[in-house]
């Protein structure tokens, strides 16, 4: 298809079933030469000991799949808000990132919206940036960025380019992911209406102006992947699938 790499997500099933040494080679095999960006882990390190040694498994094992990029969510504590979360966050990713410095990894957290600053009921604080700024002051290591996408952002009406500017460097990875804003249903119904205001789209059929972020990102030295997120979009899903996703490329 044309398609120059992959990302992986490896769930608790996989971490708990197989030999992650065989998966490698199994999937290294299927991939034929193909590489993978980076190795999905999205589960929540700061509340489970559990999700937290499978991402440290994983981690040790990186280099079995040829690849240096671990994307994770940050997890979060159940009936905590993302400031009440951070010491432990700090305890967490310190030790995280400590050990992805010592096997030359990069820990990407992606910016899922699944939070928000006063929540107690989340799953990823790094929602979005007045959360960014504290963890990346929390644990100021090179190890640790973003996995970004803008579909995420402009759920919570962020204009995505005006937050690439500021946020670019820190991007290790991106999800090629968009989302159509329906600004009729926000004005009449606001955002926690019935009908979702803001689908998530394949890029090309949403509202992100893909060429200012590659710009941006060459601007400002990116030389990582963008692994189109399938499987989301409303319109062209089912047989329409692959039509949306070569499209995207």
């Amino acid at each position: 298809f044309g398609f120059e790499g992959y990302e992986v997500s490896l769930d608790r099933y996989c971490f708990r079933t197989y030999d992650i040494a065989e998966y490698a080679k199994r999937l290294n095999d299927a991939l034929c030469g193909t590489p993978l960006s980076a190795l999905g882990c999205y589960a929540n390190p700061l509340a489970s000991e559990d999700d937290r040694r499978d991402l440290i498994h994983l981690m040790d094992c990186a280099h079995l799949f040829g690849c240096n990029t671990i994307s994770v969510f940050a997890g979060a504590l159940p009936d905590h808000t993302v400031a009440e979360s951070m010491p432990t966050f700090k305890k967490v990713f310190s030790e995280l990132c400590a050990r992805a410095e010592d096997k030359g990894l990069k820990i990407a957290m992606e910016n899922c919206s699944g939070s928000s600053w006063t929540s107690r009921d989340n799953y990823n604080i790094a929602y979005g940036p007045d959360a960014w700024e504290m963890m990346f002051d929390a644990v100021p290591s090179e190890a640790l960025g973003l996995e970004w996408e803008p579909s995420h952002q402009m759920r919570q009406l962020i204009d995505p380019i005006a937050q690439l500017r500021v946020w670019a460097k820190k991007i290790v990875h991106l999800h090629g992911k968009d989302t159509s804003v329906d600004w009729d249903a926000v004005s009449h119904h606001g955002i926690f209406a019935a009908k979702d205001f803001a689908p998530e789209r394949t890029p090309g059929f949403g509202d992100t102006n893909w060429r200012d972020v590659f710009s941006i990102l060459h601007e400002n030295g990116y030389e990582g992947d963008v692994c189109i997120e399938g499987y989301h979009d409303p319109v062209y899903a089912g047989e329409w699938e692959m039509t949306s996703q070569m499209h995207a490329l």
